[in-house]
């Protein structure tokens, strides 16, 4: 009897280069990955197609009445005093996290950020709010004048004088424009992108019929505008860039490279575009960022900062 030995099954990458094999097998997942919150998104989008309530920051509360006199005398006196320590340590002023604006990217709406929102939640972040821009929206410079009549609005309603911005792709771009063309880093204190194309993209090159893909090319004149010194910009910049991000084309498009701004690139390694506002790890990340201190020696030593690895 003729035994036929049967060899286990190996994917095609088996036979590839070790280095390659790993790359594809890692472009597979975060292909899968992508298609499943793509999947999910779909099925949140209609729930954010409508503008967020916005909500009156609440008032602080009343201060205690003053203690009732009990007499006059030096002992009195000692007795008041004792008794309005309380009220007077309520008084202390406790550091508030600024409000966080989050702000979608191309035909997208504020249900993108349903997790990543509900993280920023979880860890103290208070005053969170989404602006949707309509899908019909032709201009960025116009995008950006929006966002900055929101963000004075919501700074007027909140008490705050600053705020923190998160941005996804070219909810990123418009963020930067009113920060860095705008005027905006009077008031913005940190601006986080993810996926954005800071130096222009060059995927989708049929996409070009529409005028604000066209802003978002290398080249454009949104993107040289970007290029311009600015000196003595406040805001700081952080931005999450995916080594397996198929929108941004080149990949490091979605770093910024700019001499006058303060600016930290995170690498995220293992997931794709969609998944930057959506994974757990991005937003861990995400909440460091916010909650760092601006200074010039830390966010200029991007190199030494690594980055995200997503498994």
């Amino acid at each position: 009897m003729q035994v036929t030995r049967t060899l286990p099954f190996r994917p095609l990458c088996h036979l590839l280069p070790t280095r390659l094999a790993g790359f594809s097998i890692a472009l597979l997942k975060a292909t899968a990955l992508e298609l499943a919150i793509l999947a999910g998104h779909l099925l949140l989008y209609p729930s954010g197609i409508l503008p967020e309530r916005r909500h009156q920051a609440p008032l602080p509360p009343a201060l205690p009445p003053a203690p009732p006199s009990a007499g006059e005398g030096p002992v009195a006196e000692d007795l008041a005093e004792v008794l309005a320590e309380p009220a007077e340590a309520s008084r202390l002023p406790t550091p508030a996290k600024p409000p966080v604006l989050l702000l979608h990217g191309f035909i997208d709406n504020r249900s993108v950020f349903v997790l990543l929102r509900r993280s920023l939640a979880q860890h103290g972040r208070q005053q969170l709010e989404s602006l949707n821009y309509s899908p019909l929206t032709c201009d960025i410079r116009a995008a950006a004048a929006l966002l900055g009549r929101h963000v004075e609005e919501l700074c007027e309603r909140t008490g705050h004088d600053r705020i923190d911005i998160v941005g996804h792709s070219l909810g990123g771009l418009i963020a930067r424009y009113y920060v860095q063309c705008l005027g905006g880093d009077v008031r913005v204190r940190t601006l986080v992108t993810l996926g954005t194309p800071h130096a222009g993209t060059l995927v989708a090159p049929l996409a070009d019929a529409h005028p604000i893909v066209r802003q978002m090319r290398p080249g454009s004149s949104v993107v040289e505008e970007l290029k311009q010194p600015a000196p003595g910009c406040r805001t700081r910049f952080v931005s999450f860039w995916s080594d397996l991000d198929q929108l941004m084309v080149p990949l490091e498009t979605a770093c910024i490279d700019h001499p006058d701004l303060l600016a930290q690139n995170v690498r995220v390694t293992g997931i794709g575009h969609l998944a930057l506002p959506v994974h757990p790890a991005v937003a861990t990340g995400i909440r460091q960022a916010l909650d760092a201190e601006a200074t010039t020696e830390g966010a200029r030593a991007a190199d030494s900062v690594g980055g995200l690895t997503v498994a």
